[in-house]
């Protein structure tokens, strides 16, 4: 088993916390993981990706060949447009709906919605929307956490597990909301 995870967004959306949990969690099952990330000129809203490999074989090294992604994880719209060429024919693309409008002409983004669910196996996941109903609008990429793991061979108990132990230092309602947004963030994807 192997799998090849993009991950992208904007830098303060949480990309490379995401990527951390994600390969935290790997190795709590028993993978190997292989992790890089690109952060160096991503202040608050500038691009940010990371690649992630996931396999119960040994990994010779973390760079996800290009259309070689089963699966690309975007936390906003336009960055996930960006990435769609690394995937692998048979790969899914999961994004967060809500945008970083951070540049002049960002396009317009019902257009830019309609093009990313016309991928085939995409989902486009009200990220924004289920953070702030689960109690914490920082927790969109908690919520795309949730609906990655429908995809990963990582149990959901492990995820909870390891969102206690990050959060656990800013008290019981943080960790309540960020399992609530893990939670929705799985049931979205399920149903999409």
């Amino acid at each position: 088993m192997k799998q090849d995870v993009v991950l992208a967004g904007v830098g303060g959306h949480g990309v490379i916390s995401l990527g951390m949990v994600l390969a935290t969690c790997a190795r709590a099952e028993g993978f190997e993981v292989q992790m890089a990330e690109v952060h160096g000129m991503a202040q608050r809203g500038g691009s940010v990706h990371a690649t992630l490999r996931i396999s119960d074989q040994p990994v010779h090294g973390a760079l996800v060949p290009r259309g070689g992604a089963d699966l690309v994880l975007a936390t906003e719209p336009l960055e996930a447009l960006r990435y769609a060429d690394e995937l692998s024919p048979e790969g899914t693309l999961m994004t967060a709906a809500d945008p970083h409008e951070n540049i002049d002409g960002y396009p317009d983004l019902d257009e830019l919605l309609a093009r990313l669910r016309a991928l085939p196996h995409s989902h486009v996941i009200e990220a924004g929307r289920l953070a702030r109903e689960a109690g914490t609008a920082k927790a969109a990429n908690v919520v795309m956490a949730g609906a990655a793991s429908t995809l990963l061979p990582i149990r959901a108990a492990t995820f909870e597990d390891q969102i206690r132990r990050v959060f656990a230092a800013k008290g019981e309602r943080v960790v309540d909301a960020n399992l609530e947004a893990f939670r929705r963030g799985r049931e979205a994807a399920q149903q999409s």
